[in-house]
């Protein structure tokens, strides 16, 4: 049976999410043997976290030339060859400056899944699912990430390190192949032929090109500043709050691990569901502002019960999981519903670029206050702050402005 044009790409599109994720969540997992085959510091880890998200930053800013010479489907292919090259140098070799370049390969690697992923479902997607499409595509990333979180381990003690390493770069690169067949119908109306883009990928105009695109609809400022809002959010929560259940609540390293999982799973849901709730309300911006208001309240319910009733705690991850990450999907159909066609890559990879500068600095300066203050509760409470202020202020954009 012949799939439409939408379920292939939805299928290709989403594959490689799960498969990039997975193997993104790999390193961090595998973080304290890495450290201790390098002999850092296990909190050097984050070393590595920065530059692979100063990798995924260069690839938005600067990889959209590439994307328009070779094709969506094609710079998915080459993104996984980078993924598998990063994973072979950062874990196979006990030498940290080698781990560090293999680290920025794979944030190369990662970032082609936004801005190829929007270029094919906007273009193949059906207008009255289109939200859909999208969300269920970008579930991809937090269960790739379960299933990271579930196998990683079981892997290592299965194969060895070097076992588990060569297995998880044997998944992508077949993945890589799995989603040759698509090529030629989801490639078939590439962009202009950019021959330049190799020279585009290592200028730095290119970074202030993804700066202006963003000024192109009226609408797309207030929805990058929204998502820079929420991009902050995630990554403090899933940067800290495991840490926060363990040292602040005597929670165990498995029982933090088990509602980490939730926030994982209800997310996974909650961007399927609220992709099919958008596409029913008929306007993706006002669902935003709504879930920022949401999970400013899930958060903080969450730092006023983290005390008291396990099964209260995991209802209230849920609601965070849910409100604080499952946002995205909604957030890229949106930005491709109102970018000019020929400027979607251009447009989701510059307001996801901004996202990942917020997704940088926000748990840093989460970690300064929790560091002045002795205490999590207090930047838990300015990051779902300054969330809902953030869908306060574009719920009043929107009041202003219908038609957006």
């Amino acid at each position: 049976m012949k799939l439409p044009l939408w379920g292939s790409a939805l299928s290709a599109t989403l594959l490689v999410q799960v498969v990039s994720s997975f193997a993104g969540a790999a390193t961090p997992l595998l973080g304290p043997v890495l450290t201790l085959r390098w002999g850092l510091a296990p909190e050097s880890i984050g070393y590595v976290s920065a530059v692979v998200s100063a990798g995924i930053c260069w690839f938005l800013a600067c990889g959209n030339p590439m994307l328009d010479h070779h094709g969506p489907v094609r710079g998915l292919q080459i993104g996984l060859v980078f993924v598998a090259a990063g994973l072979l140098l950062l874990l196979s070799l006990p030498f940290v400056w080698i781990g560090l370049v293999g680290a920025l390969l794979l944030g190369l690697g990662l970032a082609p899944n936004t801005p190829a992923g929007s270029q094919i479902l906007m273009r193949t997607a059906p207008a009255d699912h289109r939200t859909l499409v999208f969300s269920i595509k970008q579930a991809g990333v937090p269960l790739g990430g379960a299933i990271a979180g579930f196998s990683v381990a079981p892997m290592v003690l299965s194969f060895g390190f070097t076992g588990a390493i060569q297995a998880m770069i044997a998944v992508v690169l077949i993945s890589a192949l799995f989603v040759q067949p698509f090529r030629r119908s989801l490639d078939a109306e590439k962009g202009t032929q950019n021959r330049a883009w190799a020279r585009m990928f290592l200028s730095p105009s290119s970074l202030s090109r993804s700066a202006r695109v963003l000024s192109s609809h009226a609408s797309l400022p207030m929805l990058t500043a929204l998502g820079v809002s929420f991009s902050i959010t995630q990554a403090c929560i899933t940067a800290f709050t495991a840490t926060y259940m363990v040292t602040r609540h005597g929670k165990t390293l498995a029982e933090a691990g088990h509602l980490v999982a939730t926030l994982l799973v209800a997310s996974t849901i909650a961007r399927i569901f609220f992709g099919w709730l958008a596409d029913r309300m008929g306007s993706g911006l006002r669902l935003l502002c709504l879930l920022a208001l949401a999970a400013g309240a899930a958060i903080t319910l969450l730092i006023g019960t983290a005390g008291t009733n396990p099964w209260l705690i995991y209802l209230c991850m849920a609601l965070v999981g849910s409100t604080s990450m499952g946002w995205n999907g909604v957030h890229m159909a949106e930005l491709a519903r109102v970018s000019p066609p020929a400027l979607i890559g251009d447009v989701t990879s510059g307001a996801s670029l901004f996202g990942f500068v917020g997704s940088i600095c926000g748990p840093l300066v989460f970690a300064v206050i929790a560091n002045r203050t002795g205490s999590f509760d207090w930047p838990f409470l300015l990051v779902a702050g300054q969330l809902a202020i953030s869908g306060v202020f574009a719920l009043w954009y929107l009041r202003r402005r219908p038609q957006a």
